[in-house]
């Protein structure tokens, strides 16, 4: 089956909900867990599936994930059909931009055609999470099924937010609602709904019959596979659900899955990381997550001119990062990031090439890439403050953009 499937991940979103991490790139493309992108745990999902065809649309701001895909994933051989291959919107079917999930698809279906593939595996690139689709491919075949749909419980509370199904005993969907006010519990467990994952696994002639007859006031206003497709093939198609961090597949069942659309669920999911049994093992030798790595010396600790020894509780640190007599506690490093002497960094996210200056001090912070924090600056303590300068998230997580400079830096020439 794996011969026979196309993977096509969706990886155009804006992600305004994200912003500034995505001021400059693609929500898939923003960096994750101190030597990641969000993309590569989509990608290294197929590589360990076993899936050599993947076509990736983009949109949005593509330039930093096409960068990426390039540096970190041109790993197949096209000269025998494998390929991971970056596809911007191309108009093919008109002059408007996709407008929906669904409609990125319809409006490549001529690579799909041209693939000769008997299944389409549809995906998210934004999402965080680790999985076996091969074992979900067999499940498909086995029921005999012409769309499966990945699914897990979600807490009744959060269920809104998801496409919402109920299933039969024999896992066929009897019902889908797309981010229902009044979400159907689960039969046995009125604390849960069953929620979609955003995984598809459609049967070629399905997904073209639908697609191709597609209204184009449909498209107009959207066509999304949650609100419009799945919903009009229930009762008509075999649609069975397929249970996330079930036995089956190669992968660990840490039954982990995080959408990191926002600042805090961002922030959250990194911060799982840190957690002393993380709920994400990224540390499963036969499932590592690739990505790609800058040629960068090892990560140093070292006392500060003036004799203070580094400090580092409980963090990650990647690859060229040096800590001068610095304290790191709680906290995500990126590479070539420098912390220098009495400067703290507490529960916080510091993107490539962040330097924090002598005595400056860091709270929930997330720093995106190449800002130098000037001596005894304090951020994550004044909210007023930082909310003059920056943007706070619900939560209180303050977000610094990429290359912000600060007036009172005289080494940046002020503003």
């Amino acid at each position: 089956m794996k011969d026979k499937t196309l993977t096509v991940i969706l990886a155009g979103g804006v992600g305004r909900r994200l912003h500034p991490l995505t001021a400059d790139r693609a929500k898939p493309a923003v960096p994750f867990g101190g030597n990641y992108r969000i993309i590569d745990f989509t990608l290294t999902n197929c590589l360990h599936s076993g899936l050599r065809r993947v076509l990736v649309l983009t949109q949005y701001k593509s330039q930093s994930l096409q960068k990426h895909l390039h540096d970190a994933w041109g790993i197949f051989n096209p000269e025998i059909s494998e390929y991971i291959m970056p596809v911007p919107p191309q108009m093919r079917t008109g002059e408007s931009w996709y407008s929906g999930t669904a409609d990125a698809i319809r409006q490549n279906l001529y690579m799909l055609e041209r693939s000769k593939a008997s299944y389409v595996l549809i995906l998210s690139g934004d999402h965080i999470y680790r999985m076996d689709y091969a074992a979900m491919l067999l499940s498909h075949r086995d029921q005999g099924a012409e769309l499966t749909i990945a699914c897990m419980p979600v807490p009744l509370a959060n269920a809104s937010a998801f496409g919402i199904m109920s299933v039969d005993d024999a896992q066929r969907i009897s019902e889908f609602h797309e981010k229902p006010k009044n979400p159907r519990p689960l039969p046995d467990d009125p604390h849960h709904a069953l929620a979609s994952m955003g995984v598809y696994i459609f049967n070629m002639d399905l997904l073209f019959r639908e697609l191709e007859t597609t209204h184009p006031s449909d498209v107009a206003s959207g066509l999304d596979f949650g609100k419009d497709i799945i919903p009009r093939l229930i009762g008509k198609q075999r649609l069975y659900a397929y249970q996330f961090g079930g036995e089956s597949g190669r992968v660990s069942q840490d039954r982990y899955w995080r959408d990191v659309g926002t600042i805090d669920a961002y922030y959250l999911a990194n911060m799982d990381l840190l957690a002393p049994v993380p709920p994400l093992n990224l540390y499963q030798p036969e499932w590592p997550i690739r990505t790609y790595h800058k040629q960068n010396p090892p990560a140093r600790m070292v006392s500060g001119a003036f004799g203070y020894d580094g400090q580092l509780v409980n963090s990650l640190l990647s690859n060229g990062t040096v800590v001068s007599g610095g304290v790191v506690r709680h906290s995500i490093l990126f590479s070539q990031v420098q912390v220098d002497e009495q400067a703290v960094v507490e529960d916080s996210i510091l993107f490539d090439g962040v330097h924090v200056g002598a005595g400056a001090h860091l709270r929930r912070c997330i720093v995106d890439k190449n800002v130098r924090i000037p001596p005894g600056e304090r951020i994550g303590f004044d909210p007023a403050a930082d909310a003059s300068r920056f943007v706070i998230s619900e939560s209180g997580v303050t977000v610094v953009p990429k290359n912000y400079r600060f007036l009172n830096d005289p080494q940046q020439g002020g503003g």
